[in-house]
């Protein structure tokens, strides 16, 4: 029993992998299920034994994309809570996650005008869980006087991130050199957030202060 049940993980975790790269390459629309399986060296028929459906597998992938992330931060208490501390951990997780599966990002930009709304709240939703272990830290800083207490914590965050995504964009696409390092632009991100929502900024410290003095 336990050596079908090792075979049957296996051949979907092969399914989720193959699944990845045909995505990255052909885009959600031009994927198709005979491709996936072929590339993971199954028939159609054991693919659907696994999932029903496409949209089903995309989201099995998307979920599979971010649960090392939200794993990683499972554990707030775990957290130094030191916001310039944490928060350079999680640039780095979600940048990280960004370059492993750039190709993956990039055909969800360019098809985000033609996905099918089912695919669309795919997406919301696994991005949701990392979402929220950040808007939960937050909150924790709020409730111990070193987070703003005025802040919108949910525009917040997509500010963050939304720095980070356009940095990792810029620097895999940028034709000429850019005159910095990714360290240096993830320090920057990280310095002008934590400014930002440190609710004593004028006497917070960063790494990147001590650096300068």
């Amino acid at each position: 029993m336990e050596k079908t049940r090792s075979k049957r993980e296996q051949t979907r975790d092969r399914l989720l992998d193959a699944a990845l790269k045909v995505f990255a390459q052909a885009g959600i629309t031009g994927a198709t299920t005979r491709e996936i399986a072929r590339v993971a060296g199954v028939n159609e028929v054991t693919l659907f034994r696994h999932f029903q459906s496409k949209e089903q597998l995309l989201e099995a992938v998307v979920q599979h994309v971010s649960a090392l992330q939200i794993e990683a931060l499972t554990n707030q208490d775990e957290w130094t809570q030191n916001l310039f501390i944490d928060l350079k951990h999680y640039a780095w997780l979600f940048n990280n996650t960004l370059e492993a599966h750039e190709d993956l990002v990039r055909t969800f930009i360019g098809e985000a005008r033609r996905h099918p709304e089912a695919a669309r709240q795919i997406l919301q939703e696994a991005a949701q869980g990392l979402r929220e272990k950040l808007i939960v830290y937050l909150q924790q800083g709020q409730g111990n006087g070193t987070v703003r207490a005025d802040l919108d914590l949910a525009a917040a965050v997509d500010s963050f991130t939304g720095m980070l995504l356009a940095g990792m964009l810029r620097r895999s696409a940028a034709s000429i050199p850019l005159d910095y390092s990714r360290e240096t632009y993830i320090d920057q991100c990280v310095d002008l957030f934590v400014r930002g929502v440190s609710a004593s900024s004028a006497a917070f410290v960063t790494p990147l202060d001590v650096e300068k003095s």
